[in-house]
């Protein structure tokens, strides 16, 4: 009896913890795809012969940054042409507003018709018009010249380079594209079935490249579903300037699907040996016995869900080392009691 009382005052000493239903997120797993927020491909506005070509494919070009020039002769000459065509039409309007005085200065005195002052207000709007031609002419002429200096839009990777230098270029004509690594997002196609519920959890993670799950802060759900396939595109922002992911690349999305409620254990009180997985728990005489238990995921780093094997309000040791030996102890004690 003497033996029996020292086990049961070890038992005691042994850290526990009271097993009892917990409600967690069940997640329901998906692929996706990693996407770019910013990918262009630059086309030519305005024509012109190739110059040169400052980046290739797989090069890192800074925002605004020169990256291609077209020959600019024929904008040169339609800038020098409106320049001339502006000034003429000023000189034109200069002309006007001085008929329109000398008619005006006429008329006062009676010496011409109504008419005539008609007539030189109506020369002088022409001309007015005229010369609001001819600056915006100008200023066209000037921004035709600004499409010969492509550069880039946003910061990033040349991805594919569609012409060479000395080809000619029309306004349309593809000529570089790129893409950004600075905001990456995640693209998943949801059957129709669960996006009721992802709707009102609005909650997901991705599986990162290491096996860690990275929270999503915002979600994006497409209001309609693709006829064809009957999903509802969903798009997850990552965080900016990322590591680890790029696009094309395939990812896990676990999105809230659900409630529910489930036993849980702490991982470190569960015990692996070979194909068996257990716990050591007390009984009612506060004796520790070995239990064999089937687990689920891991809701947290700390956590895992008891699939079977442990009820409710069970007393479960979180010392598998400790337990371990009482329970060696508690054999040796019946074995000498016998």
């Amino acid at each position: 009896m003497v033996i029996m009382f020292s086990t049961v005052i070890q038992a005691e000493e042994l850290k526990t913890v009271v097993i009892s239903k917990t409600a967690v997120e069940r997640y329901y797993h998906l692929d996706g795809i990693v996407e770019p927020v910013h990918r262009s491909t630059l086309t030519a506005q305005t024509s012109g012969q190739v110059k040169s070509v400052y980046f290739d494919v797989d090069d890192f070009v800074e925002a605004e940054q020169l990256i291609l020039l077209l020959d600019d002769s024929e904008q040169q000459a339609g800038i020098k042409q409106a320049r001339a065509n502006l000034a003429a039409a000023e000189a034109g309007l200069q002309d006007a507003q001085d008929e329109y005085r000398r008619v005006k200065e006429i008329y006062a005195k009676k010496l011409v018709a109504r008419s005539e002052v008609d007539k030189a207000e109506a020369m002088l709007n022409k001309a007015k018009a005229a010369r609001e031609a001819a600056q915006g002419a100008l200023e066209q002429s000037q921004q035709q010249l600004e499409y010969t200096r492509i550069t880039a839009p946003f910061s990033g990777y040349v991805t594919a380079r569609h012409i060479e230098v000395g080809e000619s270029a029309q306004p349309g004509t593809p000529l570089l594209s790129g893409v950004s690594l600075d905001k990456l997002r995640v693209v998943v196609d949801v059957p129709q079935s669960l996006i009721a519920a992802i709707r009102q959890h609005q909650k997901a993670r991705i599986q990162q490249p290491d096996g860690g799950w990275l929270m999503v802060e915002k979600l994006t759900i497409f209001p309609f579903a693709e006829q064809r396939s009957n999903t509802f595109k969903v798009r997850l922002d990552l965080p900016e300037k990322f590591q680890g992911l790029l696009p094309g690349m395939f990812v896990k999305v676990a999105f809230v699907a659900a409630d529910e409620s489930v036993l849980l254990v702490p991982a470190r009180a569960v015990v692996y040996r070979s194909e068996v997985t257990g716990i050591y728990t007390l009984n009612e005489a506060n004796e520790v016995m070995f239990r064999h238990i089937r687990v689920g995921h891991a809701v947290d780093p700390e956590n895992l869900i008891v699939l079977s094997g442990l009820l409710e309000n069970e007393t479960v040791a979180v010392d598998p080392i400790t337990a371990g030996a009482l329970l060696k102890k508690q054999r040796q004690q019946k074995v000498d009691d016998e």
